[in-house]
């Protein structure tokens, strides 16, 4: 079974040079095969693959064209993986999955660099460092999370990444997974919300992590951090003297700010999982909520991004998948909130104002609860 780690890397100022030289030439190798199947597009040629394309790139187009000879200093692993993703980005489009692949823009894209295990000496790790190739011993910051070499465990392959003048290493190790499942317990539902981010049918709440008080501040600080750099930008508009290197600080405590507060809320929502699952039901229904739709609505747009409700969703199903729970999914059009509990009477004109539910039998119990306790009875599901 392979399972990915992440984690912080320390490296040194040699190999920060080298990161951003690979990354640079990922996002530059992307953008031209974008373009250039583009141009065939437009003229009427027939598509070009990912392996024509480097064929084309290495015999051809860099012997005409010298001054891109820079391109063959990066890792070469790195630059054929920027380019299969391009094909990918391409093969979803034509799939109707996805729109037409777009441009990677610096600074503003997650490009990151590639790393695959060719000989016994690459992708080794210990204790405190890493071996990645063209980068050598990397020194990692949380010591031991990764398992290490001596102890058995193969990476197969990894990426280098960078976000907010940060870098991390997210790595693909092959491990045996020896667990026997024992779920006995009886299964759950949970409902997911805004007021509060979960309701078990257990009777357990997990509250609304963006509501306390250390986000709200980190927010307020992220306006003010914002207003500046916008302030800054439109005095370079004008003509003032406003220094490129101030702005580039500035641009930098908000990266810093927004990766803080996603680093918390990805926390709270890993901790979440953890323990949802440590309670070993047999097994775990969920909605297949229309976030989409929900994003639409510009009064609440906001709440329902901060929420993150698809990584929840996918952590949930990795956490089942290595616990032997089976996740099952309901129909977003399940009518969850509006089925009371008791004798299965459907309310069609309850209101999203109206948390208390009451039905004509006398059934009184909270909103959210009475749709989690209806996920956990359904009967119509898909297995994730």
């Amino acid at each position: 079974m392979l399972k990915s780690f992440k984690t912080e890397i320390n490296p040194s100022e040699e190999q920060k040079v080298k990161i951003h030289k690979t990354i640079g030439t990922c996002r530059f190798i992307y953008n031209f095969y974008l373009a250039h199947n583009k141009e065939l597009y437009d003229n009427g040629e027939k598509f070009m693959s990912s392996n024509r394309f480097r064929v084309w790139l290495n015999n051809e187009y860099l012997s005409e064209h010298p001054e891109y000879s820079w391109i063959k200093e990066a890792y070469s692993k790195a630059v054929t993986q920027s380019v299969n993703n391009g094909q990918t980005a391409f093969t979803r489009f034509f799939n109707h999955e996805s729109a037409f692949p777009k441009f990677k823009k610096k600074g503003r894209s997650d490009v990151k660099m590639y790393f695959v295990k060719n000989n016994p000496k690459d992708c080794r790790c210990e204790r405190h460092r890493i071996n990645i190739p063209s980068l050598g011993w990397v020194r990692i910051k949380e010591k031991g999370y990764i398992p290490t070499t001596k102890d058995g465990y193969v990476i197969k392959s990894g990426t280098v990444s960078m976000k907010a003048d940060r870098y991390y290493v997210s790595v693909l190790v092959e491990i045996s997974n020896n667990k026997i499942a024992d779920n006995s317990n009886a299964g759950i539902g949970i409902d997911l919300g805004l007021r509060d981010f979960a309701i078990v049918s257990n009777g357990k709440t997990y509250k609304n992590i963006n509501k306390s008080a250390r986000l709200k501040k980190l927010e307020k600080q992220l306006i003010r951090e914002q207003r500046c750099l916008f302030r800054k930008y439109e005095n370079l508009k004008k003509g003032e003297v406003t220094q490129r290197a101030n702005i580039q600080k500035q641009k930098l405590k908000v990266q810093k700010l927004h990766h803080k507060i996603d680093n918390i809320r990805t926390d709270y929502i890993n901790k979440t999982v953890a323990e949802i699952v440590k309670t070993k039901p047999s097994y775990i229904t969920i909605e297949d909520l229309n976030v989409k739709g929900m994003m639409k609505n510009r009064h609440l747009s906001k709440a329902v991004a901060s929420q993150k409700f698809y990584k929840f969703r996918t952590k949930l199903q990795i956490k089942c998948n290595e616990n032997g729970i089976e996740l099952r999914v309901v129909d977003r059009w399940y009518p969850s909130s509006k089925t009371c509990h008791c004798c299965g009477a459907i309310k069609k004109d309850l209101k999203l104002s109206d948390r208390i539910f009451k039905c004509s039998c006398g059934y009184v119990e909270d909103r959210d609860f009475n749709a989690a306790l209806n996920l956990r009875d359904a009967i119509t599901y898909e297995v994730a």
